[in-house]
């Protein structure tokens, strides 16, 4: 029930902005620059250019259009998602927000990083492009998630507290 709440809340959210109208909601502005800038950091040559044509983000590496940024990739589905579990096995508030809090700031920066690292290995192997996009990345993304899940479960849950 939590997970349709949450999600119907985040729906509302992004109704605000335009898709007709070529609009990019701001969580996904933000992790586009901060991927720009996670990939300036380390010493790429990198640029974000709103798309002109789709609600989206167009990140150009090395002078080359090599990838776009869509409300998709913005992580904020995949936080939902882990938030929504942990509140389901939680019994004790303080615990339960601040594991959700850093769980979710850890996977928005991996996130960041996915999507930088994502870029470099288009740029650099663009025929393993549905390897990397469709396999191995949300492999990382959702593999985390589900290490964070078993932590909670297994040390921090209600169930964990039944355990002892």
């Amino acid at each position: 029930m939590c997970y349709f709440i949450v999600t119907i809340v985040y729906s509302f959210y992004l109704n605000q902005y335009h898709t007709h109208k070529n609009e990019v909601d701001g969580i996904t502005q933000f992790v586009a620059e901060q991927t720009k800038n996670t990939l300036v950091f380390f010493g790429a040559d990198c640029e974000i250019i709103k798309h002109e044509f789709e609600p989206s983000y167009k990140v150009i590496y090395n002078s080359k259009y090599i990838a776009r940024i869509v409300e998709g990739c913005n992580s904020v589905s995949i936080i939902i998602l882990f938030a929504t579990f942990i509140f389901a096995f939680s019994n004790r508030f303080i615990a339960t927000f601040l594991y959700i809090f850093l769980g979710s700031i850890l996977i928005f920066i991996l996130n960041i990083f996915r999507i930088a690292l994502l870029t470099t290995g288009l740029y650099k192997y663009p025929e393993y492009g549905t390897f990397l996009h469709d396999i191995l990345f949300p492999l990382v993304i959702y593999g985390v998630v589900f290490v964070l899940w078993i932590i909670w479960v297994l040390k921090f849950s209600a169930y964990a507290k039944e355990k002892k």
